[in-house]
């Protein structure tokens, strides 16, 4: 049977019945249901929609000043922010900056630690007073250092070049001292923002210490100090960094104490920051600033504070409280002797056998000594009393006959007797005789 044959226009089969004009054009106008559904593309309705960053700047805007006026409804003034008293370039959020600092001027002033006097008990620092140098030596800053090596080498290194090369000993250029003459004007009223380019590269120069020199860096403001902490302690290496700790960093901050009776929020970061490189943290500040036998008591409590707050490592620790522990005593000893201690670290026996020592020095002391003392020996006694021989413990126990506390001495000796020897664990040496 042969296939039925449909027709082009309307579809119907050829044997169908012919539908009317009039028909056709009726079934025309209904919509038919086809089988097939479009899905519409979704896409875009349920994309994320963003607010762009100017509807966003005014959304911030319009809730601070709903939160000012609840905080005014309530009773609660709103602070009022000092505005920046110098901006350096046309933005500091400059999207070509190579480098993006921190703008340290609108820090919030309940984060500030040490911004508030600190209250010293009067008499620890009178006892302290008693241990201080009486004839203490003349501070040295990095001009003097300066002045003196280009007084001393001058005509030697002169001399040398001129016999080697024919050449006198070169001097700086009028520009360069001009331009880092500028760039100190910059760091005495700088704030927050960038820093000029020229003082960034002043780590890699070879005679850093003269171009530094150029900048006067005891006329910086507080947050040029903290940013040139930054830079020299990540560029320079450790020993540099040391001399720049020494010379710039501890006479800016002991300076500041001693003016003002607290320490600045951002010298008190650059202290922090300056833990970057231990080793030179302790050589150039912490070690002089005992050596030197004038650190107060406030000195003391303030510099010592960041060795609570900040992890350091045993084999640096370890090295200062040796050293420490072989300074002359001046008081400021035992703060950072104690503070060290606390922080229970598994020290070598060397170090013990010398804060022992350190202790036992005082057998012969007149000198009534202050508390501190007998709190860093108790501390000692109750961190290390397991690491401590048997010989060692008795001759601490005859040392408390000596220097005596009211209420120290008891528990220390407490700590003392009822605790394990060294030398039960360690043991005595065993000769085996072989046959």
């Amino acid at each position: 049977m042969p296939k039925v044959k449909r027709s082009k226009g309307g579809g119907e089969k050829s044997g169908a019945a012919p539908v009317a004009l009039a028909d056709q054009i009726l079934q025309a106008d209904i919509v038919r249901a086809k089988g097939r559904v479009k899905i519409r593309d979704t896409r875009e309705e349920s994309d994320d929609k963003y607010v762009d960053e100017r509807l966003s700047r005014k959304i911030l805007q319009q809730a601070r000043i709903q939160q000012e006026e609840l905080q005014t409804e309530y009773g609660l003034a709103p602070e009022k922010k000092k505005a920046p008293v110098t901006v350096l370039g046309p933005d500091s959020q400059d999207a070509d900056s190579d480098e993006e600092w921190p703008a340290l001027g609108a820090a919030d002033p309940a984060d500030v630690e040490y911004d508030t006097e600190i209250v010293v008990d009067a008499e620890d620092e009178k006892a302290i007073e008693m241990f201080m140098n009486k004839n203490p030596p003349v501070r040295r800053t990095l001009a003097d250092i300066i002045m003196e090596k280009i007084t001393e080498k001058q005509t030697e290194v002169g001399t040398v070049m001129s016999e080697v090369s024919g050449c006198p000993m070169p001097q700086l250029d009028p520009r360069i001292t001009e331009v880092y003459r500028g760039v100190g004007k910059v760091l005495l009223k700088y704030r927050s923002g960038k820093l000029p380019k020229a003082f960034k590269i002043i780590p890699a120069l070879s005679n850093w210490e003269q171009v530094l020199y150029l900048t006067d860096p005891d006329s910086w403001s507080a947050a040029a100090m903290y940013q040139a902490t930054r830079i020299f302690s990540s560029n320079l290496k450790e020993r540099m960094a040391q001399r720049f700790y020494n010379l710039v960093l501890l006479p800016r901050v002991r300076d500041d104490i001693a003016e003002y009776k607290r320490l600045n929020f951002h010298l008190y970061s650059a202290l922090k920051k300056a833990l970057f490189k231990p080793g030179a943290w302790f050589k150039g500040i912490l070690i002089p600033l005992c050596e030197s036998g004038t650190c107060t008591l406030r000195e003391a409590i303030i510099i010592g504070s960041i060795l609570t707050k900040c992890s350091i490592p045993v084999l640096h620790s370890s090295a200062a409280m040796l050293k420490l522990a072989e300074t002359e005593y001046n008081g400021a000893n035992s703060i950072f002797l104690r503070l060290l201690l606390d922080k229970k670290y598994a020290l070598p026996f060397r170090v013990l056998d010398a804060l022992v020592a350190h202790f036992l020095s005082f057998r012969s002391e007149k000198r009534e000594l202050p508390v501190l003392w007998h709190q860093s020996l108790l501390t000692l006694a109750q961190r290390y009393k397991a690491d401590l021989g048997s010989e060692q413990k008795e001759a601490l126990l005859e040392l408390l006959k000596i220097q005596t506390h009211p209420q120290i001495s008891a528990e220390i000796r407490r700590e003392l007797q009822n605790s394990e020897s060294r030398d039960i664990e360690i043991g005595l040496p065993v000769t085996v005789e072989m046959d």
